[in-house]
């Protein structure tokens, strides 16, 4: 298998998963293309160093939130309206869930992605964002509970 091959085959088998965590955390279809990018420009100077598809997933993950958290915090950011990146993302029987999922603040909105979206349990998502377990439980309730109410329309 080339090079270019095998790059591809990496793409096709963990870009869904980046891509609708970034989108998940940036809210922005554009942004969570950059994020989708660096990314994959990361994870291929790295890649030989992982051994195992249990590495790369939480591995591209770690590197996923923390591209996000850089790309959040320049001033220089632009916003995209969310509608667009639900649009692109989701099939239209699963939007009024997931605008809601994204409508909440960052950390509820990542918890509740990383443990329903991407399987992840209390403790992983706890390393994997270098937060307590406590605090993970505190972010799945309250975002549950947010949900919720979103859905509900008490909001």
């Amino acid at each position: 298998m080339t090079d270019e091959r095998k790059a591809r085959a990496q793409v096709e088998r963990w870009g869904d998963m980046v891509w609708r965590l970034a989108l998940a955390r940036t809210r922005h279809i554009q942004d969570s293309e950059d994020v989708f990018q660096e990314v994959f420009a990361r994870f291929f100077r790295h890649e030989e160093e992982l051994d195992s598809d249990e590495h790369r997933k939480a591995w591209l993950i770690r590197c996923t939130l923390n591209c996000t958290n850089t790309l959040l915090s320049a001033r220089w950011r632009t916003h995209l309206p969310l509608e667009e990146a639900v649009t692109k993302a989701m099939e239209p029987a699963d939007r009024t869930v997931y605008e809601a999922v994204l409508s909440l603040p960052k950390k509820y909105r990542t918890a509740l992605h990383l443990h329903y979206y991407e399987g992840y349990s209390v403790e992983e998502i706890a390393s994997l964002t270098g937060a307590k377990t406590g605090t993970v439980k505190s972010w799945l309730s309250q975002g549950r509970d947010r949900l919720s109410q979103a859905l509900k329309g008490d909001k």
